[in-house]
């Protein structure tokens, strides 16, 4: 048992204020790793069933449609950030009760968000997937897909909510167990429905709502039932909660849906090279956040140990966690790339693509794969502007990259080299946002603990 989850199990409520920052990071990334795997395999899964199906109209639907759901993914991780960042700063002030209120109003507002969400991308749908380039038979798949499964994003929040509660107590295991069990439902019942009966598209969309309400049951158990650090649901405490719930939540949804619609103008801007560049662009979006699910880890792994030693005051503690992320996710890049690169021809294989969809996919695992070096330093720094205090630096960077940093330059990769071209393009935006991202992190932490330590001393 990791010192994070012995600390969690045994009631210890800063478990983050001592010992290796490096450590914390590790574990908490690793295991948020598994867990995060487990939530993005669901849609990597669904992907390659669909693509053994031979039906390259279909691979493409299911790919628009994926897009259109990564909007309410993204926006339920945003809030996530916000769960895990109020109830980390509870227990690093060492006040368990609050914690607890405050675990449960976050889970009511994330289920008033993600229900609100999904009636929401229901309404905009058929123009959304239009914007897309959607049309035809692959139209048709995509909006069965998203009628039968969006409604399921309800159960996605709030299985995110307790994971985020999980982390901010430091118990990295009950966390993980979280979105694990719904990859592994994913796993056997995708198969079962796709090909047993027969189901197809419709079949990956019936199990993506099968794996999230085993994802929201396994975080109730290890919430409730374990940790007890959810109190009973209160609409006059919710109220009352909401303005410093929402202070984070706010920008950090916003920060965060940056990248679906920087995703969904890539979408647009390659499907008129055919449906061949939308099928390997699907492939690519489902595939980045397996191939890199420890830098996605980063930014819940990173939260809760910067808003514990904030709460703490431990600022020379913050300053080494933001710097021991970034080492961090420097080599989980750097490896994650080399294996792509080695395994190009396999996943070309695994995926039965060919041609064009072929020749994108291997240029992305060579080339493009290495530009999420400065993907994951933004990671890293959003999620110190988040736990700092400054949230809304987060949001204007990551909109700055969806729109400054790849409008011009995936229009202009286009004119130039084609789908190829739009690929390079949104990877010159990371490496110019990035680099500023990181400075302006460690500029926020200075300015912080001067604040702090000024506040000690008056």
């Amino acid at each position: 048992m990791t010192q994070a989850t012995k600390g969690a199990a045994g009631g210890g409520p800063a478990v983050f204020t001592t010992g290796s920052t490096m450590r914390h990071v590790t574990v908490m990334t690793f295991t948020g790793a598994i867990g995060l795997t487990a939530l993005f395999v669901v849609d990597l899964l669904s992907l390659l069933y669909i693509s053994w199906l031979g039906n390259v109209t279909v691979t493409a639907g299911v790919g628009f449609a994926t897009t259109v759901f990564f909007f309410s993914t993204s926006a339920n991780i945003g809030m996530m950030i916000a769960v895990s960042a109020v109830v980390s700063r509870a227990l690093g002030a060492r006040d368990r009760a609050q914690a607890r209120r405050l675990s449960a109003s976050s889970c009511l507002w994330m289920s008033v968000f993600a229900a609100l969400a999904s009636l929401l991308l229901l309404a905009v749908m058929d123009p959304l997937l239009v914007w897309l380039g959607a049309e035809g038979e692959a139209r048709a798949v995509a909006h069965r897909f998203l009628m039968i499964s969006m409604p399921s994003n309800v159960l996605m929040g709030l299985g995110l909510s307790f994971s985020a509660v999980l982390r901010a107590v430091g118990d990295a295991r009950r966390a993980m167990y979280v979105t694990l069990g719904g990859g592994l439902a994913t796993a056997v019942i995708d198969p079962l429905l796709i090909f047993g009966a027969g189901l197809g598209a419709d079949g990956a969309a019936w199990a993506v709502v099968l794996s999230r309400l085993v994802f929201c049951l396994i975080g109730f158990h290890g919430c409730v039932r374990v940790h007890d650090l959810i109190a009973r649901p209160s609409l006059r405490r919710a109220l009352e909660d909401f303005r410093p719930i929402a202070g984070i939540a706010g920008p950090a949804v916003l920060t965060n849906i940056a990248a679906p619609v920087a995703n969904g103008f890539l979408t647009a801007v390659i499907s008129p090279f055919g449906e061949a560049a939308v099928a390997a662009n699907a492939i690519i979006l489902r595939l980045t956040p397996v191939a890199f699910c420890v830098v996605f880890s980063l930014t819940g792994a990173v939260g809760p140990i910067i808003g514990q030693n904030m709460g703490a005051r431990q600022y020379d503690r913050v300053k080494r966690t933001l710097t021991d992320g970034l080492i961090f996710s420097l080599v989980a890049v750097c490896t994650a790339w080399a294996i792509l690169a080695l395994s190009r021809n396999g996943l070309v294989l695994m995926f039965k693509a060919e041609g064009e969809t072929a020749e994108l996919l291997r240029f992305f695992c060579t080339v493009i794969a290495g530009s999420w070096i400065f993907h994951g330093a933004l990671f890293v720094a959003n999620s110190a502007f988040n736990n700092l205090g400054a949230p809304l630096y987060a949001t204007a960077f990551n909109w700055g990259k969806a729109t400054i940093g790849t409008i011009p330059f995936a229009l202009l990769g286009a004119r130039w080299g084609g789908a190829e071209g739009v690929m390079v393009g949104q990877g010159l935006g990371a490496i110019i946002f990035g680099v500023w991202g990181i400075y302006a992190a460690y500029a926020t932490v200075a300015k912080v603990t001067r604040k702090g330590q000024a506040a000690a001393r008056a």
